[in-house]
């Protein structure tokens, strides 16, 4: 019985993995098959060592199904294990197989060195985690603004506690910031963008107090933070943002998405996800009622020269944040002479940050290490 359940969930997990076209099998394939393959791997391989005791207690031909199927998962699970190995390494990443099996949850079991207050709008206090990075050889380090992931309306900083204290380790201050969350009765489609603005400036004017390299604040955030961090990024740079009160601060160094959404109208279209729901959230209402909302909050709405370096990274099994629409996206930036850069990982889905020890997540830590650490 064991060894039916482990052939069937194993052959399933890999198979949509590598098939993501396949019902049910290639949704839960890519998150499991793409986050944990090793561990499917052992799954498999106990599978197959029960079916060869069913084999050999007499029960031949559903013992060698049994056997045949486990082995070809573990062969599949393995295959996605070492792709994604080899796409580690070529991004110079320094593989933890310590993390991989023994670090499951997404914080890394990390923690602020300090979380500050760093705006109170309509009396909401919002709050910034702050990632301190030692200075190198006496010299300022550079700094990002993060947004978290949730469609608008969910999670919060906490999210990012495993890749801010990574970076923070690795030289790179971390500014983990909530921002207003859209409800039922509040579309925060004109509310989050500025509370972006208001902790880029916050991290300006504290950027002395924490070592920070002002001409090196960049700003990013994953999935609808990303959405919200590249729109305020690119319309701080075209000047169509400002500060409802106070000085506007100058525009981030660079930009960052990880698997963003590019278009806040394509979200509600294809509706993956939740994506409907969130962007109606997010504007209010839909793409017919507020057109003019869906077209400023979205990334495409503002591509032309003179744009900030930008990097993108998506997996190449994201449903939501589609590979082809992200890459896509890139080309019409680097067609108006933008620096960007896209990487795709392999057999990772939406979120594939989400679990900190996985291969997919070490290797998008170290690319974004990079991307942040160049001076130009």
């Amino acid at each position: 019985m064991i060894a039916s359940v482990l052939a069937f969930l194993t052959a399933a997990i890999t198979l949509g993995a590598y098939f993501p076209v396949i019902p049910k099998a290639g949704v839960i394939g890519p998150v499991i098959g793409g986050q944990y393959p090793f561990h499917v791997a052992l799954l498999a391989l106990v599978g197959a060592a029960l079916g060869a005791l069913a084999w050999r207690s007499g029960l031949v031909r559903w013992g060698r199904v049994l056997t045949s199927v486990t082995a070809l998962s573990t062969i599949a699970a393995l295959g996605i294990g070492g792709i994604q190995f080899a796409a580690a390494r070529d991004a110079g990443t320094k593989v933890s197989f310590t993390q991989v099996f023994s670090r499951p949850a997404s914080s890394g079991g990390a923690a602020p060195d300090t979380t500050r207050i760093y705006a109170t709008p309509d009396g909401e206090a919002l709050e910034a985690d702050v990632y301190l990075a030692e200075k190198s050889r006496g010299s300022k380090v550079p700094a990002i603004v993060l947004a978290h992931a949730g469609g608008f309306h969910t999670f919060d900083k906490s999210d990012l506690r495993g890749t801010g204290r990574w970076l923070a380790d690795h030289g790179v201050a971390v500014i983990a910031v909530d921002y207003r969350l859209a409800t039922p009765d509040r579309p925060t489609w004109n509310k989050a963008p500025q509370d972006l603005v208001t902790a880029l400036g916050w991290t300006r004017d504290h950027a002395d107090e924490y070592g920070i390299d002002s001409s090196r604040i960049s700003l990013g955030g994953m999935s609808a933070g990303g959405t919200l961090a590249m729109s305020t990024a690119y319309r701080l740079q075209n000047g169509t943002i400002r500060v409802a009160d106070g000085p506007t601060p100058e525009p981030p160094f660079s930009v960052v998405g990880f698997y963003p959404g590019t278009d806040v109208d394509d979200m509600w279209e294809e509706d993956v996800a939740g994506s409907r729901e969130a962007a109606e959230l997010f504007t209010g209402g839909t793409p017919a009622r507020y057109p003019e909302r869906y077209r400023e909050v979205s990334p495409t709405t503002d591509i032309q020269e003179g744009l900030q370096r930008t990097l993108l990274v998506v997996g190449d099994r994201d449903r939501s944040a589609r590979p082809g629409t992200i890459k896509d996206f890139g080309a019409s930036l680097q067609a108006k002479g933008v620096n960007t850069t896209v990487r795709e990982l392999p057999f990772a889905e939406h979120a594939f940050d989400d679990v900190y020890g996985s291969l997919v997540s070490q290797t998008s830590r170290q690319i974004l290490l990079d991307f942040l650490d160049k001076n130009t």
